[in-house]
């Protein structure tokens, strides 16, 4: 029996033949042109970090970046690195006395000092067993051992020659029968003091300090900020006499006991510094407005001083009861030489350093109260006058009432000239020993007195005079 094939599926066999001869045509025909890009897809997940590469060779190094300030502070520099740029304050603060307070004995070699020299330590020393000199630049030297301790004895302090005195280069007893006396007056001897600890790890040394002598730094506070940045950091500049009076202290109103019949420098130790009477009307002067800090004042030409007494005392300069012949400077009499540093002259009422008290009362004579006390305010004729007008001074021994009558009103206009020819014999003795006892009774008591309180008791020497 035959088979039959259904006419349907005849046509979709036709059909499917029809569309694979489609297919295969449009496969063997030539591509058209590309068609336009389709949008950006998203971005996909990132992939996984790769391992760490080898480190490469180091690069060149790059300029130099300006320098910055940090926020430490001030260090000492030293006073040789200040001189690196002031060079012309350096040189002549080098010939100071404040330069050369303390000195370092360095490899067994005598310090060396601008105007004066200390030749020899005390006997039985050499100067491989000195660590420090003090002073040695215009009085007197002490002397440091190896151990921070202050050498004491009989002949342990050289006092330096003094031409005006005829006295010293020689040596003299400091604090004789001690022994381990403490190097404790650093304070004012050196710079960058502080008062703990021990120099140099030494048991004599009272603490510590950066800098022996009184440099720089000493006034103007630590440099290392200012010599990294000079135009940024500026130095301090204190005029105020409140610094130079942290070690030369003044203005005391009590009685200052004295030595020899003069105000010592020192007190009976070390570390205290005697103050100085009371300064008067100078007191609203700075240090600075006379003396340069910068230059010596001892060892310079003439008075030592920045600017003359005359630029402000001009009248008292023009006007003088002695103006006929050179009488004396403006220091001899208003600042005498009655403070003792080293030495001194009692027959000549002259010791070795000049007061600054400057007043004087031309009423009163003695200087001491009855207690040998210095108790004024005031300078008297002994100390201005008597350093010259004395049996051992250089100029004639006048009886007190002559210095009286020419200390009085010395500088009055009316009277310039009056004293040129001064007949000293017209001076009674005896009226003079009265106003004498007169005067020294207003200065007997132990307080200090003021100008007004010694004018009105030696207001009765006149009257005495007078009715006598």
């Amino acid at each position: 029996m035959r088979s039959s094939i259904s006419p349907w599926k005849l046509i979709s066999f036709l059909l499917l033949l029809a569309l694979l001869a489609g297919v295969l045509s449009a496969c063997s025909a030539t591509a058209g042109p590309p068609g336009v890009a389709g949008p950006q897809g998203p971005a996909g997940p990132p992939g996984p970090i790769g391992a760490q590469g080898e480190i490469g060779a180091q690069g060149p190094r790059g300029p130099q970046g300006n320098a910055g300030l940090d926020a430490m502070p001030a260090t000492f520099i030293g006073s040789d690195s200040c001189g690196k740029c002031h060079e012309d304050l350096a040189a002549t603060y080098a010939e100071t006395g404040h330069a050369h307070i303390m000195s370092a004995v360095v490899d067994g070699k005598a310090p060396e000092f601008p105007f004066t020299e200390v030749k020899n330590p005390p006997d039985g020393k050499t100067w491989d067993d000195i660590l420090y000199v003090i002073g040695g630049y215009g009085w007197k030297a002490i002397f440091v051992d190896k151990e921070g301790y202050v050498i004491t004895g009989d002949a342990a302090q050289y006092n330096l020659e003094n031409k005006s005195l005829r006295t010293g280069d020689d040596f003299v007893a400091y604090h004789a029968g001690e022994s381990n006396m403490p190097h404790d007056c650093a304070s004012c001897h050196t710079t960058g003091y502080v008062p703990e600890g021990n120099q140099d790890g030494l048991p004599g040394n009272v603490g510590m300090w950066a800098e022996s002598g009184v440099g720089c730094e000493a006034c103007h506070g630590a440099g290392s900020n200012h010599a990294n940045n000079p135009y940024q950091v500026s130095m301090t500049i204190q005029r105020d006499s409140q610094t130079c009076q942290q070690c030369h202290a003044a203005g005391t109103t009590e009685p200052i006991p004295t030595v020899n019949g003069f105000i010592p420098n020192h007190g009976p130790s070390m570390d205290s510094e005697v103050l100085l009477p009371f300064m008067g009307k100078k007191a609203v002067m700075d240090c600075v407005d006379c003396h340069n800090p910068h230059e010596t004042t001892i060892h310079a030409k003439g008075q030592g001083i920045g600017g003359q007494c005359q630029s402000c005392h001009f009248a008292e300069a023009e006007f003088q009861k002695i103006d006929n012949r050179k009488h004396a400077n403006c220091v001899d009499c208003h600042m005498p030489k009655i403070i003792e540093i080293a030495t001194s002259d009692p027959a000549k009422f002259t010791a070795d350093s000049r007061t600054h008290l400057m007043a004087i009362n031309p009423l009163v004579v003695p200087q001491l109260n009855s207690k040998g006390e210095f108790a004024t305010a005031y300078l008297t004729l002994q100390s201005s006058c008597m350093g010259c007008h004395s049996e051992a001074g250089r100029a004639p021994a006048l009886p007190d009432a002559a210095l009286i009558d020419v200390a009085t009103g010395y500088h009055d206009r009316d009277q310039a000239g009056a004293a040129n020819d001064i007949d000293v014999e017209s001076f009674e003795e005896g009226s003079s020993a009265d106003a004498d006892a007169t005067a020294t009774e207003a200065i007997t008591d132990t307080r200090a007195i003021t100008a007004t309180e010694a004018i009105t008791a030696t207001d009765a020497v006149s009257d005495t005079a007078e009715e006598d």
